[in-house]
């Protein structure tokens, strides 16, 4: 019988300790849109969780079509992030009305992000011609730049804006700004801490050590780019403007304004004659996009062709993928613009 009431005891008190002892709380289940995107978010979630990645490598967001695999890891997600509208229009519906309601973090929607207009034309105002303001768009002065970042005045005449632009007129390539880097990495651990509170503090150290590795990068970067800074060249798309605006490089124009979009035979011409009356050294064209007009636009200059990659498509997805595509561009702009022996 003590027997027997023992056994009793002891299978209660394992019972009440098996619930008193609550298993740890699973990480919360994140998708991010593109590899930058994804970096980020994975050295946040570093050691708590993996996010999952849409664009796996050599895809382009300017023309990727969701998969069932896609709507569904959307509709089980904690977390959604991605840029916005102008970058990936294909997620603009599912994530209203697939993703649970408020799981989305709209990256161009953060405050502190520096956000930049998308240049219109194919060639922009050249780097002389700006007189040291690195922002080439539409050939505006700086307080013309300034005035429209803050509303100027038609910031009232658009229904959705963002920091007083229009929404369909916002570069969306955001994360290409170390700066805006830093914001995301907050904003994400600041989103993170309140979905999973156990593990707030290893996103704030997480956050932490990303925000110290992107300044490092940063760093070597502005370094790298520095004997190459001022030497005009063109690029295959306006994917580079926060870059350009940071590192105050010498893009002076693009082939086309939009990858989906192919380039009329008067834009070739305009940006053929742009590369031979400021001497560019360089065109640089995209490994997701076939490099057919890169090769006609350079015909009868002395250009040379070269790669760029936004999106990081040769890099592993991981916390290392962004730092990585920061060094990429610096090596590549400098490697096709330093002068040849």
């Amino acid at each position: 019988m003590r027997t027997v009431c023992r056994t009793a005891l002891l299978a209660t008190g394992l019972l009440a300790g098996t619930a008193l002892a609550s298993p740890a709380q699973a990480a919360p289940q994140v998708v991010a849109s593109v590899k930058p995107v994804h970096s980020l978010v994975s050295a946040v979630m570093d050691g708590v969780g993996e996010p999952k990645l849409l664009l796996e490598a050599g895809q382009s967001p300017h023309t990727y079509a969701l998969t069932p695999s896609d709507a569904g890891a959307l509709e089980r997600a904690d977390l959604v992030v991605w840029v916005g509208p102008a970058l990936e229009a294909f997620l603009q519906r599912p994530v209203r009305n697939i993703a649970q309601d408020g799981a989305a973090v709209q990256l161009l929607r953060l405050d502190g992000l520096t956000v930049l207009r998308t240049r219109q034309g194919g060639a922009w105002a050249g780097h002389a011609d700006a007189h040291g303001d690195n922002d080439h768009g539409h050939g505006e002065s700086r307080d013309a730049a300034a005035k429209a970042a803050t509303g100027g005045d038609r910031g009232d005449a658009h229904a959705h804006t963002i920091q007083g632009i229009p929404e369909d007129e916002v570069d969306p390539h955001v994360w290409l700004d170390p700066d805006n880097a830093r914001v995301i990495v907050q904003a994400l651990a600041e989103r993170l801490i309140a979905l999973d509170p156990e593990h707030a503090e290893a996103y704030r150290q997480n956050a932490e050590a990303a925000r110290q590795r992107i300044a490092a990068v940063d760093a070597e970067v502005a370094q790298t780019i520095a004997p190459v800074k001022d030497t005009p060249y063109v690029v295959f798309h306006d994917a580079y403007h926060y870059f350009e605006h940071h590192y105050a490089t010498n893009a002076v124009g693009s082939i086309t304004l939009s990858p989906d979009r192919k380039p009329g035979a008067r834009r070739l011409v305009e940006i053929r004659g742009k590369i031979a009356e400021l001497d560019a050294r360089c065109v640089f064209r995209e490994p997701q996009f076939a490099p057919d007009l890169v090769a006609t636009v350079v015909e009868n200059t002395e250009a040379e062709i070269a790669t760029l990659d936004p999106l990081g498509v040769d890099h592993a997805a991981g916390p290392d993928a962004y730092p990585k595509t920061l060094r990429g561009l610096a090596t590549d702009l400098r490697a096709c613009l330093s002068p040849k022996s």
